[in-house]
Protein backbone atom coordinates (compact mmCIF):
# COMPACT_ATOMS: atom_id res chain seq x y z
CA UNK A 1 0.00 0.00 0.00
CA UNK A 2 1.34 3.38 -1.02
CA UNK A 3 0.64 7.07 -0.60
CA UNK A 4 0.89 7.70 -4.36
CA UNK A 5 -2.54 8.52 -5.87
CA UNK A 6 -3.97 8.68 -2.32
CA UNK A 7 -2.28 11.90 -1.24
CA UNK A 8 -5.38 13.90 -0.36
CA UNK A 9 -6.32 11.28 2.26
CA UNK A 10 -2.91 10.24 3.54
CA UNK A 11 -1.44 13.73 3.91
CA UNK A 12 -3.88 14.71 6.62
CA UNK A 13 -0.93 13.46 8.70
CA UNK A 14 1.55 15.94 7.23
CA UNK A 15 2.83 19.30 8.44
CA UNK A 16 1.78 21.02 5.24
CA UNK A 17 -1.13 22.28 3.17
CA UNK A 18 -2.32 21.10 -0.21
CA UNK A 19 -0.36 17.90 -0.86
CA UNK A 20 -3.09 16.47 -3.05
CA UNK A 21 -0.99 14.90 -5.80
CA UNK A 22 2.58 14.26 -7.00
CA UNK A 23 3.00 17.90 -8.08
CA UNK A 24 3.23 19.25 -4.52
CA UNK A 25 5.95 21.90 -4.15
CA UNK A 26 8.00 20.98 -1.06
CA UNK A 27 10.10 24.14 -1.42
CA UNK A 28 7.14 26.47 -0.90
CA UNK A 29 7.34 27.60 2.74
CA UNK A 30 3.81 29.00 2.52
CA UNK A 31 2.61 25.41 2.41
CA UNK A 32 4.01 24.66 5.90
CA UNK A 33 1.34 24.14 8.54
CA UNK A 34 2.87 25.68 11.66
CA UNK A 35 -0.28 25.37 13.77
CA UNK A 36 -0.56 21.59 13.61
CA UNK A 37 2.64 21.36 15.68
CA UNK A 38 2.40 24.55 17.73
CA UNK A 39 -1.31 25.14 18.46
CA UNK A 40 -1.97 24.69 22.19
CA UNK A 41 -5.70 25.41 22.15
CA UNK A 42 -6.34 21.71 21.44
CA UNK A 43 -9.01 22.75 18.93
CA UNK A 44 -7.05 22.96 15.66
CA UNK A 45 -7.45 19.84 13.52
CA UNK A 46 -6.83 18.88 9.93
CA UNK A 47 -9.74 17.45 7.97
CA UNK A 48 -9.02 13.74 7.24
CA UNK A 49 -9.53 13.99 3.47
CA UNK A 50 -8.51 17.60 2.95
CA UNK A 51 -4.92 17.21 1.70
CA UNK A 52 -3.62 18.69 4.95
CA UNK A 53 -6.09 21.58 5.23
CA UNK A 54 -8.48 22.06 8.16
CA UNK A 55 -12.17 22.14 7.38
CA UNK A 56 -13.58 25.38 5.94
CA UNK A 57 -16.83 24.76 7.82
CA UNK A 58 -18.17 22.54 10.58
CA UNK A 59 -18.26 19.14 8.93
CA UNK A 60 -18.59 15.49 9.89
CA UNK A 61 -16.25 12.72 8.76
CA UNK A 62 -17.13 9.12 9.63
CA UNK A 63 -19.27 10.29 12.53
CA UNK A 64 -16.73 12.74 14.00
CA UNK A 65 -17.31 16.49 13.90
CA UNK A 66 -14.45 18.63 12.59
CA UNK A 67 -15.05 22.29 13.33
CA UNK A 68 -13.87 25.25 11.32
CA UNK A 69 -10.78 26.44 13.23
CA UNK A 70 -10.72 29.64 15.25
CA UNK A 71 -7.43 30.83 13.76
CA UNK A 72 -7.16 33.81 16.13
CA UNK A 73 -7.45 31.54 19.14
CA UNK A 74 -4.97 29.06 17.70
CA UNK A 75 -2.46 31.75 16.77
CA UNK A 76 -2.62 33.26 20.25
CA UNK A 77 -2.06 29.86 21.85
CA UNK A 78 1.14 28.85 20.04
CA UNK A 79 3.89 27.23 22.08
CA UNK A 80 6.35 24.38 22.06
CA UNK A 81 4.86 21.14 20.68
CA UNK A 82 3.18 18.93 23.25
CA UNK A 83 2.21 15.27 23.19
CA UNK A 84 -1.17 16.08 21.69
CA UNK A 85 0.54 17.78 18.73
CA UNK A 86 2.87 14.88 17.96
CA UNK A 87 0.27 12.28 18.84
CA UNK A 88 -2.36 13.69 16.50
CA UNK A 89 -0.46 11.92 13.72
CA UNK A 90 1.93 9.50 15.36
CA UNK A 91 -0.61 7.89 17.69
CA UNK A 92 -3.03 7.47 14.78
CA UNK A 93 -0.73 6.48 11.93
CA UNK A 94 -2.11 3.86 9.56
CA UNK A 95 -5.72 4.90 10.02
CA UNK A 96 -6.44 4.74 13.73
CA UNK A 97 -5.27 4.70 17.33
CA UNK A 98 -2.44 2.19 17.76
CA UNK A 99 -2.69 0.77 14.24
CA UNK A 100 1.00 1.02 13.35
CA UNK A 101 3.20 1.50 16.39
CA UNK A 102 2.40 -0.78 19.27
CA UNK A 103 4.33 1.54 21.59
CA UNK A 104 2.63 4.74 20.38
CA UNK A 105 -1.06 5.37 21.01
CA UNK A 106 -3.41 7.74 22.80
CA UNK A 107 -2.61 6.17 26.19
CA UNK A 108 0.62 8.22 26.14
CA UNK A 109 -1.25 11.54 26.30
CA UNK A 110 -1.41 11.09 30.06
CA UNK A 111 0.17 7.74 30.91
CA UNK A 112 0.44 6.21 34.39
CA UNK A 113 3.93 5.58 35.74
CA UNK A 114 3.55 1.84 35.16
CA UNK A 115 3.03 2.46 31.43
CA UNK A 116 5.82 4.94 30.70
CA UNK A 117 8.25 6.25 33.30
CA UNK A 118 9.49 9.03 31.03
CA UNK A 119 6.15 10.52 29.96
CA UNK A 120 4.16 9.99 33.16
CA UNK A 121 3.54 13.00 35.38
CA UNK A 122 4.76 10.82 38.24
CA UNK A 123 8.02 10.19 36.36
CA UNK A 124 9.94 12.42 33.99
CA UNK A 125 6.82 14.11 32.51
CA UNK A 126 8.70 14.39 29.21
CA UNK A 127 7.31 15.92 26.07
CA UNK A 128 8.18 14.10 22.85
CA UNK A 129 10.70 16.82 22.02
CA UNK A 130 12.70 16.05 25.17
CA UNK A 131 14.23 13.07 23.37
CA UNK A 132 13.39 13.90 19.75
CA UNK A 133 15.56 16.99 19.74
CA UNK A 134 15.14 19.50 16.94
CA UNK A 135 17.56 21.82 15.15
CA UNK A 136 16.11 24.16 12.51
CA UNK A 137 12.95 22.01 12.41
CA UNK A 138 14.94 18.86 11.64
CA UNK A 139 13.55 16.38 14.16
CA UNK A 140 15.71 13.53 15.38
CA UNK A 141 14.05 10.18 14.65
CA UNK A 142 14.86 6.56 15.31
CA UNK A 143 15.55 4.99 11.91
CA UNK A 144 15.15 5.79 8.26
CA UNK A 145 17.99 5.13 5.82
CA UNK A 146 20.67 6.14 8.32
CA UNK A 147 20.80 6.00 12.11
CA UNK A 148 19.60 8.99 14.09
CA UNK A 149 22.87 8.90 16.00
CA UNK A 150 26.24 7.24 15.48
CA UNK A 151 28.21 8.36 18.54
CA UNK A 152 27.20 6.48 21.67
CA UNK A 153 28.19 9.21 24.07
CA UNK A 154 26.43 10.85 26.95
CA UNK A 155 25.02 14.34 27.34
CA UNK A 156 27.08 14.34 30.50
CA UNK A 157 30.10 14.48 28.19
CA UNK A 158 28.64 16.59 25.39
CA UNK A 159 25.34 18.39 25.80
CA UNK A 160 25.08 18.96 22.05
CA UNK A 161 24.56 15.26 21.24
CA UNK A 162 21.08 14.27 20.06
CA UNK A 163 19.11 12.83 22.96
CA UNK A 164 17.45 10.12 20.89
CA UNK A 165 19.48 7.34 22.53
CA UNK A 166 18.90 5.95 26.02
CA UNK A 167 22.64 6.09 26.74
CA UNK A 168 22.64 9.81 25.96
CA UNK A 169 21.13 10.36 29.38
CA UNK A 170 21.69 7.11 31.24
CA UNK A 171 25.26 6.38 30.00
CA UNK A 172 26.46 2.87 29.15
CA UNK A 173 26.81 1.97 32.85
CA UNK A 174 23.34 2.81 34.20
CA UNK A 175 23.06 -0.02 36.74
CA UNK A 176 24.46 0.92 40.13
CA UNK A 177 23.15 -1.85 42.37
CA UNK A 178 23.59 -4.90 40.10
CA UNK A 179 26.67 -3.82 38.17
CA UNK A 180 26.85 -7.14 36.31
CA UNK A 181 23.96 -5.85 34.18
CA UNK A 182 26.29 -3.20 32.75
CA UNK A 183 28.16 -5.99 30.98
CA UNK A 184 25.14 -6.29 28.65
CA UNK A 185 25.06 -2.75 27.27
CA UNK A 186 27.54 -3.45 24.47
CA UNK A 187 25.20 -6.07 22.99
CA UNK A 188 21.73 -5.47 24.42
CA UNK A 189 19.65 -2.31 24.05
CA UNK A 190 18.03 -0.76 27.11
CA UNK A 191 14.64 -1.24 25.44
CA UNK A 192 15.08 -5.01 25.22
CA UNK A 193 14.86 -5.36 29.01
CA UNK A 194 12.90 -2.28 30.01
CA UNK A 195 9.98 -2.65 27.57
CA UNK A 196 8.67 -6.12 28.51
CA UNK A 197 5.59 -5.71 26.31
CA UNK A 198 3.97 -3.11 24.05
CA UNK A 199 0.32 -2.13 23.67
CA UNK A 200 0.02 -2.58 27.41
CA UNK A 201 -3.09 -0.41 27.73
CA UNK A 202 -4.63 0.00 24.27
CA UNK A 203 -4.63 -2.71 21.59
CA UNK A 204 -2.48 -2.52 18.47
CA UNK A 205 -3.15 -3.96 15.04
CA UNK A 206 -0.98 -7.05 14.47
CA UNK A 207 -2.44 -8.41 11.22
CA UNK A 208 -4.20 -6.77 8.26
CA UNK A 209 -5.66 -8.90 5.47
CA UNK A 210 -6.46 -6.67 2.51
CA UNK A 211 -7.48 -9.66 0.38
CA UNK A 212 -10.82 -10.03 2.18
CA UNK A 213 -11.87 -6.45 1.43
CA UNK A 214 -14.80 -5.62 -0.81
CA UNK A 215 -17.54 -7.65 0.88
CA UNK A 216 -20.92 -5.90 0.91
CA UNK A 217 -24.18 -6.21 2.78
CA UNK A 218 -27.30 -5.25 0.88
CA UNK A 219 -25.00 -3.79 -1.74
CA UNK A 220 -23.27 -1.50 0.75
CA UNK A 221 -19.91 -1.59 2.58
CA UNK A 222 -20.09 -2.50 6.25
CA UNK A 223 -18.05 -2.68 9.46
CA UNK A 224 -17.83 -5.42 12.13
CA UNK A 225 -16.52 -4.72 15.62
CA UNK A 226 -14.25 -6.75 17.89
CA UNK A 227 -16.15 -6.15 21.11
CA UNK A 228 -13.34 -7.40 23.37
CA UNK A 229 -10.79 -4.99 21.88
CA UNK A 230 -13.34 -2.25 21.11
CA UNK A 231 -11.84 -2.01 17.63
CA UNK A 232 -13.00 -2.70 14.09
CA UNK A 233 -12.23 -6.28 13.03
CA UNK A 234 -13.66 -6.11 9.53
CA UNK A 235 -14.16 -3.22 7.15
CA UNK A 236 -15.25 -3.56 3.54
CA UNK A 237 -12.74 -0.88 2.55
CA UNK A 238 -9.77 -2.55 4.23
CA UNK A 239 -10.44 -6.22 4.98
CA UNK A 240 -9.87 -8.19 8.20
CA UNK A 241 -7.87 -7.02 11.22
CA UNK A 242 -6.37 -8.78 14.24
CA UNK A 243 -5.78 -6.68 17.36
CA UNK A 244 -3.77 -7.65 20.43
CA UNK A 245 -2.85 -6.17 23.81
CA UNK A 246 0.17 -6.67 26.05
CA UNK A 247 2.23 -8.13 23.21
CA UNK A 248 5.69 -9.64 23.73
CA UNK A 249 8.13 -8.10 21.21
CA UNK A 250 10.29 -9.98 18.74
CA UNK A 251 14.04 -9.40 18.93
CA UNK A 252 16.67 -8.64 16.26
CA UNK A 253 20.20 -7.28 15.98
CA UNK A 254 19.73 -3.62 15.01
CA UNK A 255 22.25 -0.88 14.19
CA UNK A 256 19.69 1.89 13.66
CA UNK A 257 19.21 1.42 9.91
CA UNK A 258 16.57 -0.22 7.74
CA UNK A 259 16.42 -1.43 4.15
CA UNK A 260 13.13 -1.20 2.30
CA UNK A 261 11.43 -3.18 -0.45
CA UNK A 262 10.54 -0.76 -3.24
CA UNK A 263 7.83 -1.14 -5.87
CA UNK A 264 10.59 -1.71 -8.42
CA UNK A 265 12.27 -4.50 -6.41
CA UNK A 266 11.71 -8.12 -7.38
CA UNK A 267 10.12 -10.38 -4.78
CA UNK A 268 9.96 -14.17 -4.56
CA UNK A 269 6.30 -15.26 -4.27
CA UNK A 270 7.41 -18.81 -3.46
CA UNK A 271 9.10 -17.64 -0.26
CA UNK A 272 6.71 -15.47 1.74
CA UNK A 273 6.47 -13.38 3.77
CA UNK A 274 7.87 -10.41 1.87
CA UNK A 275 9.83 -8.25 4.29
CA UNK A 276 8.76 -4.72 3.36
CA UNK A 277 11.56 -3.46 5.56
CA UNK A 278 14.60 -5.32 6.84
CA UNK A 279 16.31 -4.72 10.16
CA UNK A 280 20.01 -4.03 9.59
CA UNK A 281 22.71 -5.26 11.94
CA UNK A 282 24.37 -8.40 13.26
CA UNK A 283 26.25 -9.58 16.32
CA UNK A 284 29.63 -8.64 14.81
CA UNK A 285 28.57 -5.05 14.10
CA UNK A 286 29.82 -2.86 16.97
CA UNK A 287 26.87 -0.48 16.45
CA UNK A 288 24.30 -3.28 16.71
CA UNK A 289 22.33 -4.14 19.80
CA UNK A 290 19.51 -6.61 20.44
CA UNK A 291 16.32 -4.55 20.08
CA UNK A 292 12.62 -5.32 20.58
CA UNK A 293 10.26 -4.96 17.60
CA UNK A 294 6.62 -5.09 16.71
CA UNK A 295 6.31 -7.21 13.57
CA UNK A 296 3.18 -6.11 11.73
CA UNK A 297 1.93 -8.82 9.37
CA UNK A 298 -0.39 -8.31 6.44
CA UNK A 299 -1.65 -9.70 3.16
CA UNK A 300 -1.24 -7.28 0.27
CA UNK A 301 -1.53 -7.29 -3.53
CA UNK A 302 1.40 -7.94 -5.85
CA UNK A 303 1.97 -8.18 -9.60
CA UNK A 304 1.91 -11.90 -10.45
CA UNK A 305 3.92 -11.63 -13.66
CA UNK A 306 6.41 -8.91 -12.79
CA UNK A 307 6.89 -10.23 -9.25
CA UNK A 308 6.76 -6.80 -7.65
CA UNK A 309 4.58 -5.36 -4.92
CA UNK A 310 1.62 -3.36 -6.24
CA UNK A 311 0.41 0.12 -5.36
CA UNK A 312 -3.35 0.64 -5.04
CA UNK A 313 -5.47 3.71 -5.76
CA UNK A 314 -7.72 3.65 -2.70
CA UNK A 315 -9.10 7.13 -2.17
CA UNK A 316 -11.17 9.31 -4.48
CA UNK A 317 -14.50 9.66 -6.21
CA UNK A 318 -13.27 8.49 -9.61
CA UNK A 319 -14.31 5.13 -11.06
CA UNK A 320 -10.89 3.53 -10.46
CA UNK A 321 -10.78 4.21 -6.70
CA UNK A 322 -10.99 0.95 -4.75
CA UNK A 323 -12.98 2.51 -1.96
CA UNK A 324 -15.51 3.70 -4.52
CA UNK A 325 -15.92 0.56 -6.64
CA UNK A 326 -14.05 -2.28 -4.85
CA UNK A 327 -12.30 -3.45 -7.98
CA UNK A 328 -8.68 -4.42 -7.24
CA UNK A 329 -7.53 -4.66 -10.85
CA UNK A 330 -8.69 -1.18 -11.80
CA UNK A 331 -7.35 0.34 -8.58
CA UNK A 332 -3.91 -1.25 -9.03
CA UNK A 333 -3.72 -0.23 -12.68
CA UNK A 334 -4.60 3.37 -11.80
CA UNK A 335 -1.95 3.62 -9.07
CA UNK A 336 0.80 2.03 -11.15
CA UNK A 337 -0.03 4.27 -14.13
CA UNK A 338 0.03 7.28 -11.81
CA UNK A 339 3.53 6.31 -10.71
CA UNK A 340 4.57 5.47 -14.28
CA UNK A 341 5.50 1.93 -13.25
CA UNK A 342 4.82 -1.28 -15.21
CA UNK A 343 1.86 -3.50 -14.31
CA UNK A 344 1.11 -6.81 -16.02
CA UNK A 345 -2.61 -6.68 -15.37
CA UNK A 346 -2.51 -9.80 -13.16
CA UNK A 347 -2.49 -9.57 -9.38
CA UNK A 348 -2.66 -11.83 -6.36
CA UNK A 349 -2.10 -11.38 -2.63
CA UNK A 350 0.99 -12.25 -0.60
CA UNK A 351 1.90 -12.26 3.07
CA UNK A 352 4.12 -9.36 4.19
CA UNK A 353 5.95 -8.18 7.30
CA UNK A 354 6.90 -4.73 8.51
CA UNK A 355 9.21 -4.14 11.48
CA UNK A 356 8.61 -1.32 13.96
CA UNK A 357 11.31 -0.68 16.60
CA UNK A 358 9.79 -0.59 20.08
CA UNK A 359 11.24 2.26 22.12
CA UNK A 360 8.34 3.90 23.99
CA UNK A 361 6.33 2.60 26.96
CA UNK A 362 9.40 2.12 29.16
CA UNK A 363 8.30 0.27 32.30
CA UNK A 364 9.55 0.92 35.85
CA UNK A 365 12.78 -0.86 36.76
CA UNK A 366 10.90 -3.32 38.97
CA UNK A 367 9.02 -4.54 35.89
CA UNK A 368 12.09 -5.00 33.69
CA UNK A 369 12.80 -8.49 32.39
CA UNK A 370 14.42 -10.90 34.79
CA UNK A 371 17.57 -12.77 33.76
CA UNK A 372 15.77 -16.08 33.23
CA UNK A 373 13.36 -14.57 30.70
CA UNK A 374 16.23 -14.57 28.21
CA UNK A 375 18.73 -16.95 29.80
CA UNK A 376 16.58 -20.07 29.45
CA UNK A 377 16.02 -22.68 26.78
CA UNK A 378 12.60 -21.31 25.77
CA UNK A 379 13.30 -17.68 26.66
CA UNK A 380 12.62 -14.58 24.63
CA UNK A 381 15.81 -14.89 22.61
CA UNK A 382 15.35 -18.52 21.62
CA UNK A 383 15.06 -17.58 17.92
CA UNK A 384 18.28 -15.55 17.84
CA UNK A 385 21.10 -17.76 16.55
CA UNK A 386 24.83 -17.51 15.98
CA UNK A 387 26.03 -16.91 19.53
CA UNK A 388 26.26 -18.75 22.83
CA UNK A 389 23.98 -17.66 25.67
CA UNK A 390 24.36 -19.16 29.15
CA UNK A 391 21.20 -20.84 30.31
CA UNK A 392 19.82 -21.07 26.79
CA UNK A 393 22.43 -23.03 24.86
CA UNK A 394 24.07 -26.36 25.55
CA UNK A 395 26.62 -28.58 23.80
CA UNK A 396 26.32 -32.26 24.69
CA UNK A 397 29.97 -33.28 24.71
CA UNK A 398 31.18 -30.07 26.37
CA UNK A 399 28.42 -30.18 28.99
CA UNK A 400 29.11 -33.83 29.84
CA UNK A 401 32.83 -33.17 29.97
CA UNK A 402 32.26 -30.20 32.24
CA UNK A 403 30.05 -32.18 34.62
CA UNK A 404 32.62 -34.99 34.63
CA UNK A 405 35.37 -32.55 35.54
CA UNK A 406 33.24 -31.08 38.32
CA UNK A 407 32.54 -34.54 39.75
CA UNK A 408 36.20 -35.49 39.40
CA UNK A 409 37.22 -32.29 41.19
CA UNK A 410 34.78 -32.96 44.04
CA UNK A 411 36.03 -36.54 44.36
CA UNK A 412 39.61 -35.30 44.41
CA UNK A 413 38.79 -32.76 47.13
CA UNK A 414 36.96 -35.44 49.13
CA UNK A 415 39.84 -37.92 48.85
CA UNK A 416 42.33 -35.21 49.71
CA UNK A 417 40.30 -34.32 52.78
CA UNK A 418 40.15 -37.96 53.95
CA UNK A 419 43.91 -38.33 53.52
CA UNK A 420 44.52 -35.15 55.52
CA UNK A 421 42.24 -36.38 58.31
CA UNK A 422 43.97 -39.78 58.56
CA UNK A 423 47.45 -38.30 58.34
CA UNK A 424 46.75 -35.84 61.12
CA UNK A 425 45.31 -38.65 63.31
CA UNK A 426 48.48 -40.75 62.98
CA UNK A 427 50.65 -37.80 64.00
CA UNK A 428 48.65 -37.46 67.20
Amino acid sequence: MNIASNEARCTSCHAGYGWKDKNFDFSNEEKVDCLVCHDQSLEYKKFPSGAGYPSKEDKYFEGQLFKKPDFNKSAQSVGLPGRHNCGACHFNGGGGDGVKHGDLDSSLIDPPYELDVHMSKDGGNFSCARCHTTVEHKIAGRCYKTPAFTDRKSVLDDDMVKRISCVSCHTETPHKEVKKLNDHTDKVSCQACHIPAFARKNPTKMYWDWSTGGKLKDGKPYVTMDEEMNRIKYMSKKGDFTWKKNVEPEYFWFNGSMEYTLLTDKIDPSDPPVKLNRVMGDMNDEKSRIYPFKVHKAKQPYDKKNNTMAAVHLFGNDKTSYWKNFHWGNAIQAAMDYMELPYSGEYDFIETEYHFPTTHMVAPAKNALSCKECHSRNGRLKKMAGFYMPGRDSFGFIDKTGFALIILSLCTVFVHGIIRIFSSSKKE
